[in-house]
């Protein structure tokens, strides 16, 4: 193999610019060309492809958000979309694909390893919900940004003895809202895995106000409902309560990628270039107790079995049962 290329597709998320790096530098080490494809699976079918060196990489491991840009493009999920895509890389002397990104991203990968061409993924979704990983590139920088400014929410709830209701993303995963919630010393957390009941949710807030917390924190995940709809229900249960909703969206998604981040989407770049080197395709890198796992793509896209952290869930549960 001696030309290699990468793309970033779906969702933003800080870390990808590491793996771009990662996957640049290890495919010079092996006397490998890798170009970059901008847009994502839009810029595959376009042809819109630029060389990556050491001088286009070198400071993108600190940034944020994607060097190469991304695109939603659903005329992917077509056959012949897909085979041009095929024959464009072909035309170009491109013989494998690194593909950063969340399902959408593997399932585009995986259409072309069935069509013969070498794909391997690598996950990088800050909602880390992909089926097998531990752990996708992202998470940890928006669970931490999601962590900073929740304490910055919690000064001013106090200081007017308010109960906030915060909003953060994860798309139909709860792993932001319950690694936030845990590590902000939330009330409750409201996820899409585990039922909630608005009586049980004020009862808690109530208690805690009992024991002297001088305000109410709750983290509402958004694969739930929308803040405005989930305060105004709660302010009907809890009518004594000052409650405001905040929405921290996409803050999350942007800012520097934390060092595990980075560390995390360094060892996924190598490695799957070290894969395709040798002849694996149709598959992922991704991290199982802290060390590189790779999984098969198929059996991914098949499942349904991600799942969050019941442990830590539970765990502010029992935290907050106070009578």
């Amino acid at each position: 193999m001696r030309r290699l290329a990468v793309l970033t597709s779906g969702g933003d998320a800080p870390g990808m610019n590491a793996a771009i790096r990662a996957v640049v530098e290890e495919g010079l080490h092996h006397n490998i060309e890798v170009i970059g494809v901008q847009q994502g699976y839009k810029g595959l079918v376009e042809g819109n492809f630029r060389p990556l060196g050491i001088n286009s990489v070198s400071q993108a491991i600190r940034r944020g958000g994607t060097i190469l840009y991304s695109a939603r493009f659903p005329e992917f999920s077509q056959l012949s979309v897909q085979e041009k895509a095929v024959q464009v890389m072909e035309e170009n002397g491109i013989e494998g694909l690194i593909a950063i990104g969340g399902d959408g991203t593997f399932r585009g990968a995986l259409a072309l390893t069935k069509l013969g061409f070498p794909a391997v993924g690598i996950p990088a979704t800050i909602d880390n919900d992909i089926p097998g990983t531990e752990y996708t590139i992202g998470f940890d920088s928006a669970f931490s940004a999601a962590t900073t400014a929740i304490d910055m929410i919690s000064d001013t709830a106090a200081s007017h003895n308010r109960t906030f209701v915060v909003e953060v993303m994860g798309h139909n995963a709860g792993d932001i809202a319950i690694w936030a919630g845990v590590a902000v010393g939330a009330d409750a957390i409201i996820i899409p895995e585990e039922e909630y009941f608005m009586g049980d949710i004020a009862r808690r807030v109530r208690t805690s106000r009992k024991h002297g917390k001088d305000h109410g924190l709750i983290i509402l995940a958004e694969g739930v409902m929308g803040v405005e709809d989930f305060v105004a229900a709660y302010s009907e249960e809890a009518p004594e309560q000052d409650v405001r909703g905040v929405n921290l969206s996409h803050i999350q998604r942007g800012g520097s990628p934390t060092g595990r981040d980075r560390v995390f989407a360094t060892l996924m770049g190598a490695k799957s270039v070290d894969l395709i080197l040798h002849g694996q395709s149709g598959i992922y890198v991704g991290i199982i107790g802290e060390e590189l796992a790779v999984f098969d793509m198929i059996d991914t896209l098949a499942s349904s079995k991600h799942k969050v952290r019941d442990d830590l869930f539970e765990l502010n549960q029992a935290l907050t049962d106070r009578y």
